[in-house]
């Protein structure tokens, strides 16, 4: 089966990973910048503050897409570079910025995918509460509008957010990406208002730009659990319903999983006293599906009819009951001896791309039928060059073939996947990790900023000329 004209072969980066020029022509400080500015918070006393320096070295980035025969590009605005306090008056160069980038991709006959939040909130609006306040999902609205009135006569695909589990419990639970938060409750009620900045932005997307496609990305992993024990099997249900299903039933069934409501309400405490504060919220007795920070048509809004949804896949998750989340009762742990798929990435996740065709395979059964993207998909590995900076990522072009591979199968059977976008196009800044962990198809010398195409690079490149009939060489 080919993947035909129209599947779309692209790469993804995000703006905060690669742009660089946090200070320049207007733009204002995100949460990120200060984060990164914190010591202890990224490895190496790392920040974004050069990346790869994209935000001039685009048109260099620009010809890599093209020598690489990527039909498609995902990268995302940073709002910061277009509203610099996050509200007010919009900053014309940082549009000038993006206009310029959307012209050499469409001159250069590649499709932009435009991601407008991929986590670089503005720190003017965290300091009114973020997205632990209701009016940031406002304030985004008015800044998805900006956006897509100056590109949208242009740019027909736009994806709202990146990963928002991301962005609520890993930024505001786990405190390891920015704002550096640690309370469940807060990680909840960021998600809510995350979602709903998702579901106002959608028809004013399209009110904007008829021809629009509007779209979310998220980060699913597939849950197993560790045994057959019912034990085991209850706790990863609740780790799906944590992962996956807070996402995905808002968003196409209009309502939270209430066995969530009802594991959080079991919740007790945390360090912040977040737990009490969800407890006493869940005590008022919601209506099933309800959530305690939720008004009259929250839900409705956050269902708004999608064009496609984005899938980022990077890795399974094996659980057993135990006390690694307090909240939820159960932790994660190595896959089984014999379950084992493959090797770890640098990340130290496990290698198991049958994830991916049961992530696509579920979610078109389950929420579908409507088109999906696999977003982000790719891995870290510690990639060795040689004395002409060219590394031999062997371990990188088997991650990527196997994945395209159960993609295949996912498509044979029936789900209705049309594009797969590599992550990433640069070794870049890899948030908390810093520049320690390197995902490229071009690696970057973060020295002199030279790219050099991997051999990863070269097998994409012919993959892509051969519409997939490198994956059975």
């Amino acid at each position: 089966m080919p993947f035909g004209d129209e599947f779309v072969w692209g790469t993804a980066t995000a703006a905060y990973q690669i742009e660089g020029g946090v200070a320049e022509d207007g733009r204002g400080e995100s949460i990120w910048d200060r984060f990164s500015h914190t010591p202890g918070n990224v490895a190496g006393g790392d920040t974004g503050d050069i990346a790869c320096d994209s935000y001039h070295r685009w048109a260099e980035d620009l010809a890599l897409l093209e020598g690489l025969g990527a039909t498609g590009y995902r990268f995302s605005v940073a709002w910061p570079r277009v509203f610099p306090s996050g509200s007010g008056s919009s900053n014309p160069a940082g549009l000038d910025y993006y206009e310029s980038l959307v012209d050499g991709l469409l001159n250069a006959g590649i499709r932009p995918f435009i991601t407008l939040y991929h986590w670089d909130l503005p720190q003017g609006l965290q300091e009114r509460g973020g997205w632990g306040s209701r009016d940031t999902a406002f304030y985004f609205v008015d800044y998805a509008d900006r956006v897509v009135s100056r590109l949208g006569d242009r740019c027909h695909d736009w994806i709202t957010l990146n990963e928002p589990w991301v962005a609520a419990h890993v930024g505001h639970e786990q405190g390891r990406h920015a704002p550096g938060q640690r309370s469940l409750a807060t990680a909840l009620q960021a998600a809510h208002h995350l979602l709903l900045a998702h579901g106002l932005a959608v028809p004013r997307i399209r009110d904007v730009a008829a021809d629009s496609r509007v779209g979310i990305t998220l980060n699913l992993s597939p849950v197993h659990a560790a045994t057959a024990s019912s034990a085991d099997e209850d706790a990863a249900a609740r780790a799906d319903g944590y992962y996956n299903r807070w996402y995905l039933e808002p968003l196409f069934r209009g309502a939270y999983p209430p066995d969530m409501w009802e594991a959080y309400g079991e919740s007790g405490d945390d360090s912040t006293g977040g737990g009490r504060q969800l407890a006493l919220a869940l005590e008022r007795d919601p209506p099933p599906g309800a959530c305690p920070f939720m008004e009259e048509d929250d839900l409705e809004r956050i269902a708004a009819q999608l064009d496609f949804l984005g899938v980022n896949y990077y890795f399974r998750t094996v659980v057993e009951a135990g006390d690694g989340h307090a909240t939820l009762g159960f932790s994660q742990c190595a896959a089984r001896e014999g379950e084992q798929a493959g090797p770890a990435t640098a990340m130290g996740w496990e290698v198991y791309p049958d994830g991916l065709g049961e992530l696509l395979s579920r979610v078109h059964g389950d929420y579908g039928p409507l088109p999906l993207y696999v977003t982000e998909n790719g891995a870290a590995f510690d990639d060795a060059a040689n004395d002409s900076d060219f590394v031999d990522d062997a371990d990188r072009i088997g991650f990527l073939r196997d994945h395209l591979q159960v993609l295949q199968e996912a498509r044979s059977s029936g789900a209705d996947v049309r594009g797969y976008f590599a992550w990433s196009l640069l070794d870049n800044f890899e948030w908390a990790y810093g520049y320690a962990k390197r995902f490229g198809l071009v690696r970057v010398d973060f020295g002199s900023l030279q790219r050099t195409p991997k051999a990863s690079y070269r097998w994409y490149q012919r993959c892509i000329a051969s519409d997939g009939a490198e994956l059975d060489r």
